[in-house]
Parts: C-alpha cells; structure tokens; sequence
C-alpha cells in the first residue's frame, strides 16, 4: 500500500509539472519581435494628446497712433506722450492642450486664458509767465489689467525624438476680450506758492472693459521640450511669443469715461505683444496596452 502512494504522488507531481511546462509562454521568435516593433511604430506615428499648462507672461505694447485730452499750444506733443514700460509686469495665462501628432507634426488647438498687465506714464507741467519760479508739476501712472479669450491654431514640428522632445512652433490667433480694468496714481509737486509742496492723489480704479475692443488677432511662433516620463506621459515646457496684428483699443469709445478725461488719460491705438512661459502635462488618449512605455521607440 505504501509504495502504491508513492507511486501516485510521482504520478501527480510529474502531471502537474508538465502541466505547468504548458502553461509558460515560449520565448518570442525574432520575426514576431520585428512585426511586434513595427505595429508599434506604426501606431505611435498618429496619437491625440490632452493636457494642460500655466506659467507667466510679459506684454509689450505698440502704439499705431498717439491721443490726448490736452492740445499743446506752445511746446511740442512729445513733451506730455505716454512712457510704455514693456515686459515691466508680470502676467498670467493658463491653457487646455489637444494635439494631434502624425508622424513628428502636430496640430494643435490650445484655448487660453490670458491675463496681461501694462503700463505707461506721461507728466504735464505749468508754469507762470511772470514767474516761472512758480510751476506746478503732476505725473501719471497708468496700469492696464486685461483678460482675454485666446484662440489660437498651431503647428508644431519635432525636431528630434527621444527621451527629451525638442520642437518648434507656429500659428495664428483670435482674442475675445472678456474683462478689463485700469488705475491711475497721480503724483506732483506744487510750487505755486512759492514754496515746494508735494502731493499724492488716491488712486483711481475702474472698469475699462467699454475701453477695449471686442476682438483682435495676431502670430504667434516659439519652442517648447516634451520629457518623456516613460509611462506614455509627458511633462511639457513651452516658451510662445504673441504678436499683436490689430488694435485692441476701442475707436468708438476712447474718451466716454469721465473720470480719466478728467485727470487728462485717454488711450492710444496700441498692438499687444506677450511672452508667455507655460509648463505643463501631456497625456495620450490611444494606448497600446497598460504596460505600454513609449520613449524607448523613438
């Protein structure tokens, strides 16, 4: 009876040996490792992408033409035009990436929210014609807050294709203005009475939405880096310059408010320009498969 039950765990342990034996995979053979690669290939050559990004911005302004509530008499324009301190502020924007990739082109649609700050400064200056040691002097700062809606189409091309994805981009845009604001400090000194008094207005802030125009367009071009995480997910850095084509200002509206006709403040024609820096994360929308890593096929 013994040796029949060590007869029948033989019997089972080589059963269940065997069994196993045909439950492990046989080693792929290289023509099926060849095929394997090139379906992969094939798909990585078309992908959607998703992600989002934010960084800050500078802007800088070009003035198409010059205005003012005040018409100089007896001295020359350029003694009262408006100083534009560019890239001075710091911006903000934040932005919705979807990007179609086909074999190292990208076609990207990016909607931003973009918020930019500028500012100018201008001074008037009076003086008695009988003494000119009594002369009053004021200076004006200005400070632009403006939201837009920015629509953008892009074209990105990559440059190399490893781990570390440089590439280039271009494209073109629409804005819709969706909020604006404006401060104005005022600072002088008096010397009309014969001695030396300086001052400080409150500021002024208000709503200058009315002051801007609904829509303008522009280029836009820069480069950016994709780093491949190795998990079909990218980390994203993006440097893209903006470049104003139409005015942002409103013709029809330039000198309805009160307040800023008052302390002698009406807006140019202006073109705005942005800097942005944006960093952010890419994700893939077709897999391959949950163990799927990307960077090493490219």
């Amino acid at each position: 009876m013994k040796r029949l039950s060590l007869l029948l765990l033989c019997c089972l342990i080589i059963t269940a040996g065997v069994a196993q034996e045909k439950k492990r995979k046989k080693p792929a053979s290289p023509a099926y490792k060849e095929k394997k690669a090139k379906e992969d290939a094939k798909f990585l050559n078309k992908q959607w992408w998703l992600g989002l990004k934010a960084g800050p911005n500078w802007s800088k302004v070009g003035v198409e033409k010059s205005y003012s509530v005040i018409a100089p008499t007896n001295y020359e324009f350029d003694h009262i035009a408006k100083q534009y301190k560019n890239y001075d502020l710091v911006g903000s924007q934040a932005t919705l990436e979807v990007t179609f990739y086909f074999k190292g082109f990208s076609f990207s649609f990016q909607p931003t929210y973009q918020h930019s700050r500028f500012l100018y400064t201008n001074s008037y200056e009076w003086t008695s014609d009988i003494e000119t040691t009594n002369h009053v002097e004021l200076d004006f700062e200005q400070e632009q807050k403006v939201d837009h809606a920015i629509i953008p189409l892009i074209v990105k091309y990559d440059i190399m294709g490893n781990k570390i994805r440089p590439y280039v981009q271009i494209g073109v845009y629409s804005a819709m203005l969706i909020n604006a604001s404006k401060s104005v400090s005022v600072k002088g000194i008096d010397n009309a009475a014969g001695g030396v008094n300086e001052f400080t207005e409150e500021t002024i802030n208000l709503g200058a939405k009315d002051l801007f125009a609904k829509n303008h367009w522009g280029l836009m071009g820069g480069v950016g880096l994709n780093y491949n995480l190795g998990n079909n997910v990218r980390l994203n850095f993006d440097v893209l310059y903006r470049h104003g084509m139409s005015n942002i200002v409103s013709t029809k509206n330039r000198y309805d408010s009160d307040r800023l006709s008052g302390v002698g403040d009406v807006m140019d024609d202006l073109t705005l320009d942005n800097l942005n820096i944006s960093i952010g994360c890419l994700f893939p929308l077709r897999f391959l498969s949950s163990g799927f890593k990307t960077l090493d096929l490219k």
